[in-house]
This record gives C-alpha cells, structure tokens and sequence, in this order.
C-alpha cells in the first residue's frame, strides 16, 4: 500500500474508531452488583482493583443501536452546517446554529428524561462529545451549559428545584452560567468575596458581588453562583462559609459586562457577571447552607473526564486534515508522508487520541456504574492528559503544514488557539496535579500511618519487615498482580505489557509508602514530588486503559486490533 493510502486509512479509521463501553442511564435498569471501589487510590497501595478496570466496559446492542440514532443527525449538522471559521472571525454563534443546537436536544443531554432531557448515561454523554468536540466554541458554550451550569442542581438539588427548572434548561429556552471565580479568587476558590446576607424575615438572601470569565454570562438565565454566608457552627461560632444558589437573571440586580475578546474558543459568551442587591429567595440555596464549597467541587469533578472524548473527536479529524495534506504536498520530490519525522509526529497523535479515548470512556464506564462511585481522581488524570495531548498534537500538526498552518484563518492556526484553553479552565492543570497526588497520598497515609508510626517507634517486627521487603525488591522480585497467567485479566498477547504495568504499580506503591515516612504531613509543601507522584499515576491510568481496551479488542476479534495492540507497547 503506498504511503499516502496508508495514512489515509489510518486517518479514516481514527475518525470511524470508537470505544465500546458500559453505559446505564437514569431510565436504564440500574446494575445491581456492588459499588465500585476506588481504583487510582488503590494503585497508591500498589494494588490493582481488577474488576473496576477489566475487561474494558462494552455497551449492549440496544444501547449500541440508541446512541447511533443521536450520532447520526448530530455529526451531520456538524459536518454540513456548523461554520467553524465564521464563528471565530465574528466572535458568536450564530442565533440558527444554536436554536439547531436545541432542537437536536444537545442542550438536556444529561438532564433525565422525566425533566425533558435526553438522560444520556456519561458514556453516550462522552460519545456525543466527540462530534460536539469539533467546534471548540460550540463544545464550550454546550460544556458550560450542562456540565457546570445546571449540573449542580442535577447533583444536589432538590425535587422542586428539578422540576421548576430543569425542563426549560434542558430545552435550550433558558441558558445556564456557573459563577465561582472571581477577580481575586482563581485557584484558591476558598477566597472567594461575594456574599449573600440572609434578610431580616429570613425570607430571602441579599447578594452581592462580582464574577469575572464566566462562560454564557451574557446569553444565561440561570446561574448557579457561590457566596459566602454567615454559618452558625457546631460549637456556636459564626463563620464564614461559601453557600451555593439558583441565581435567576429576573431576580434583578443581575447584570454582565461586555463579552471578552479572547484568544481562542472565541465565539463562546464569557464576560463578568456583577450581582447587586440580588434577593435571592431562601428556597433557591442549592445543597445545605456553608456546604456551597462541595457542591462546587462535586460538579467540576463529574464534568471533567469528558474532555477526553471531546479532545479525541477533534485530533480524529486533524489527524484527517493533516494527512490529506501530508499526502500531497512534495519536497525533494517526495510526499511528506515519506519522511520518517513526519510520520512520527502522525504516530504520536494516533497514539494520544487513543490513550485519552481509552482513558475517558474507561472512566466514564466507571461513572456509570451503581452507588456514585468517586471517579474525581480519574476525571481529574483524564482532563490533565488530554489538555496537554491536544496542545502537543495540533502544534504538531501545525508544524507538518509549516507557515501555511500558521497563517490566521486556517483551521490548524484556529485550533492551536481554542486548545490552549483546556490546560487552564476546569481546574489548571497544575492545581489537579496536586490534586491527584495529594488524594492519593491522603488515602494511602490513612492505611498506613499505623505502620509507619511502627516503624518510626523502632518495632523490630516491622523495621525487619520494611527491610526484608526492600532487599527483595533491590533484588529483583517478581510481582504478580493478577493480570496474566491462565486466570488473568488481559489477553496473552499483552501479557508483556502487563506484567510491566504489574511492576511499575508494584514499586509505586512502595515509593508511596517511602514518601510519606520521609516526608510526613509536610509532603503537601513538596510540589516538585507531588508533581511527579501525579504524573506517574497519569501514565498508570492510562497504561491500564490501554491494556484493558486492546486487549478485549483482541477477545472481540474487532477490526484492526492489530492497531491497538502495538498502542499497548
């Protein structure tokens, strides 16, 4: 096959590829096997939770068959009518593109069906984000919306609230806006100034305060915004603690700056938000009072991991452009597609997309299980990986086009500026960092603190242990985590790769446990060890995912999984 053929196809099958994975929604039969258990903050122990993680989750037929109706109609309109170069160059989408949008459903895909929404399962949910993912400002705008917007009265709202007013944000008649950060507050939420003060006849709460870079500020009607409010504690101290609201624009006193001139997913909605004497009625406080910091961080964690999809929708489709290029275009009287640096740079982008595919749809199967699991380290590693693949990859591909991918208006220049984003909102990439480590450490710390404070006491049973375990390991043990042999997990043509995988979470489970003796308490100070604790369990993550899924592609005979089991390597 010539080298222009076979880039096409490689192309071709990216696009068309898509993981097969467990998806139950809110008018699905509900599983009834246990609640999953937390599978990053067991490999912290140097465990595998098998069961949670193999064999990669597949979907029934029936479910097959009902996310391809929705796929149809919405990969078509994206295709045929959605103008990404205008969007950017004009700075909006276009009034008919978005009363498309919801008239497709797009903007109730989560929303269960009893509220008028579609009550797509996470993973249907993170299918539908691949198409979505090839507009960054439609994928915002849409994101904003659900994922953030009204995701917290779907998490923690009540029946009443549900009804009054998920039907028309499920619609698209209303638009909703998430309103936490602040002038001085980015990161560190906490520190947030806006405050809500409860009125004389306990019947409304008084807000004030302003919001800056919020997504819809300009187009929304409803906003789930967090202010502080005086909480009396348990003890009968007054503190100030950061409550969450239903924010209707027609409360009054709501109103929104210009839109920002950004420099990329520039037809997006962000502008400040101001609130001036907004009166709230108490009925619109979302969760409990002083409890608006968890509800905060409950709806970025469950959002997060659709990133992985969305990101691998759109390096699909560049992976497309750039090879129809690739192929034609000639220097030194050869095509670019003949030349071993450039196909290095189309193998690393088949490699990211599938890497973050397998690792979002893993978690989304995850997601989708029984008993809420808590899939916040997970989402977290996923959002973290596919940020910083999508922005390696289109500059990759950028660099395949040379100075015509650099010029302004072309689709590679355009992307280049909407990815840029993805490593910020949503939690800063370096903040989830220290996220993913710091929950890990915390769980692994809890188990085993009694047996640290042993060994720091000087128990010789322990301390000969520790010992005794640390020679073996300097020796060269043989670690057996359960994932080949007659019973094992994987399939034997990836046995290699999994016995590698059963080593390295092996030895970072022991580093785990040698961090925190050195370390203590004062590791949270440690960020450069934090920072690579968190990468290593990024590539774990996504060791696993990749293994689970070629290796029940080989089980499946399904097509290409030659593909995917050079993935695995």
């Amino acid at each position: 096959m010539s080298g222009c053929g076979l880039f096409l196809r490689r192309a071709a099958a990216a696009r068309t590829c898509r993981a097969l994975v467990v998806s139950t929604a809110s008018r699905r039969p509900m599983r009834t096997s246990p609640p999953i258990r937390a599978f990053a903050k067991a490999l912290f122990l140097g465990k595998i939770e098998k069961k949670e993680v193999f064999p990669f989750p597949e979907i029934s037929q029936d479910e097959l068959n009902e996310i391809n109706q929705f796929v149809g109609p919405v990969e078509k309109f994206f295709t045929e009518e959605v103008d990404s170069r205008k969007i950017d160059q004009e700075g909006k989408i276009p009034k008919e593109t978005l009363e498309k949008l919801k008239s497709l459903g797009l903007f109730g895909m989560q929303v269960p069906e009893e509220y008028g929404g579609l009550g797509l399962s996470n993973t249907m949910y993170a299918r539908l984000g691949e198409i979505v993912g090839l507009d960054g400002s439609i994928a915002v705008t849409l994101a904003a919306h659900q994922a953030i917007g009204l995701k917290g009265i779907i998490l923690a709202g009540s029946e009443e609230q549900k009804a009054k007013y998920l039907p028309k944000l499920a619609s698209g008649e209303h638009m909703a806006a998430f309103c936490l950060t602040e002038p001085a507050s980015g990161s560190d939420a906490a520190s947030i100034q806006t405050r809500a003060v409860l009125s004389e006849d306990k019947k409304y709460y008084i807000l004030n305060g302003s919001k800056v870079w919020i997504t819809n500020g300009g187009l929304a009607s409803i906003f789930t915004v967090f202010a502080k409010t005086k909480v009396v504690d348990s003890d009968s101290s007054v503190k100030d603690k950061i409550t969450a609201f239903i924010v209707e624009r027609d409360f009054g006193g709501v109103t929104n700056g210009k839109p920002e001139d950004k420099l990329g997913i520039r037809g997006s909605n962000t502008c400040e938000v101001h609130f001036e004497n907004t009166r709230v009625p108490v009925e619109n406080v979302l969760g409990e009072v002083g409890g608006g910091f968890k509800v905060a961080m409950n709806i970025l964690n469950s959002g997060r991991f659709s990133m992985g999809s969305a990101v691998a929708g759109m390096l699909k489709k560049l992976i497309e452009m750039t090879a129809e290029y690739a192929c034609t275009r000639r220097q030194f009287n050869r095509k670019l597609t003949e030349f071993g640096l450039i196909q290095e740079k189309f193998a690393l982008m088949a490699q990211k997309a599938y890497v973050m595919e397998s690792m979002a749809y893993l978690t989304a199967g995850m997601l989708d299980q029984p008993g809420f699991p808590d899939c916040s380290i997970e989402a977290a590693m996923v959002k973290v990986f596919s940020s910083e693949g999508a922005w390696q990859c289109v500059s990759e591909a950028l660099q395949i086009l040379g100075g015509t991918g650099y010029m302004k208006g072309t689709p590679h220049e355009r992307m280049l500026r909407d990815t840029r984003i993805l490593l910020i909102f949503e939690g800063t990439n370096e903040i989830l960092r220290m996220y993913i480590a710091l929950t890990g450490l915390q769980h692994a710390g809890r188990i085993l603190t009694a047996r640290i404070n042993e060994f720091k006491r000087g128990n010789m049973t322990t301390v000969l242990e520790t010992i005794g375990r640390r020679l073996r390991d300097s020796l060269g043990r043989t670690v057996d985590l359960g994932l080949t042999g007659r019973l094992g997990a994987v399939h034997p043509s990836v046995a290699d790769s999994a016995r590698k995988l059963e080593e390295n979470v092996y030895y970072f489970g022991r580093t785990v446990e040698t961090l925190l003796l050195r370390f203590g308490k004062t590791i949270v100070e440690e960020q450069m060890v934090l920072k690579r604790v968190a990468n290593v369990l990024i590539n774990l993550y996504g060791m696993t995912a990749v293994l689970s899924r070629a290796s029940r592609s080989v089980r499946a005979g399904l097509p290409n999984y030659d593909h995917e089991i050079l993935q695995k390597i």
